[in-house]
């Protein structure tokens, strides 16, 4: 993803390497917001991309969602961003996991990770591992993928994103196998990531919890910073589901 700073009052991530862009900030005014919406949209529908626009709780102006609507996106369930300071990370956190989880640290281990991404989502595999494979190629710095072991299959995976002008680290791309959930490998694979995040002296992360990760991450100390909502515009306008994996949304009982 290409970062870039648009005049309209936008920050979008330009995707390199698929077709699925992002807007992940704006500042819009009641007057300009419609004539901001429809520049972006044609934008990126004039380089052949998808458009998620994240929007935010406190995005102004205040009918954002329903002007959105009205070009053409269409809207997924909101999200819980959580964060959580790591100078107070919990003791089920600070353990050594008691699974097999392994850095992918080479195409084996990679092709693991995608076989459980594979099962999770079927549909969004092929575009998330173009993108993961060349992130880890271009920039291995930033990014760290991680996948858990029972009985030497590959059950569970997860990420997590570093910026080298940030403070924080992101999590993405929980998921676990359904056979294996509800035994505690979501905790394990956080533990992980959370304490490779320490060694490289990160300060807090973040996450974009779904409905079933909330409730895990809120016991483990994560703290609500707002809530964010995606919406989707495709180039053909249909309702499909392209972009990037978000958050938790697959994540397991702990």
């Amino acid at each position: 993803m290409r970062r870039q700073v648009d005049i309209a009052g936008v920050v979008r991530l330009v995707d390199q390497v698929g077709v699925d862009s992002m807007v992940v900030y704006s500042r819009l005014g009641v007057a300009d917001a419609d004539r901001v919406i429809h520049r972006q949209a044609a934008y990126f529908l004039g380089i052949g991309h998808n458009l998620e626009w994240k929007l935010y709780a406190h995005d102004q102006p205040a009918d954002l969602h329903q002007r959105l609507l009205a070009h053409g996106f269409t809207d997924e369930d909101p999200e819980a961003i959580m964060a959580l300071n790591l100078t107070e990370l919990p003791p089920a956190l600070s353990q050594l996991p008691s699974a097999r989880i392994c850095r992918c640290a080479n195409p084996e281990l990679m092709n693991d990770a995608i076989s459980v991404y594979g099962a999770v989502w079927p549909q969004k595999v092929a575009r998330l591992a173009q993108r993961l494979n060349h992130t880890l190629r271009t920039a291995p710095q930033r990014l760290r993928v991680y996948v858990a072991y029972v009985d030497g299959e590959p059950v569970a995976v997860g990420r997590i994103h570093f910026s080298p002008h940030s403070a924080f680290a992101s999590l993405w791309g929980s998921a676990t196998l359904q056979a294996f959930r509800g035994r505690g490998l979501y905790t394990q694979m956080l533990a992980v990531r959370l304490q490779e995040a320490i060694s490289r002296n990160v300060g807090a992360v973040t996450v974009d919890a779904g409905p079933m990760s909330r409730p895990i991450v809120s016991r483990l100390g994560f703290r609500l910073l707002t809530w964010a909502q995606a919406h989707r515009r495709q180039i053909d306008q249909g309702h499909g589901q392209g972009g990037e994996l978000s958050g938790t949304g697959q994540a397991p009982g702990v």
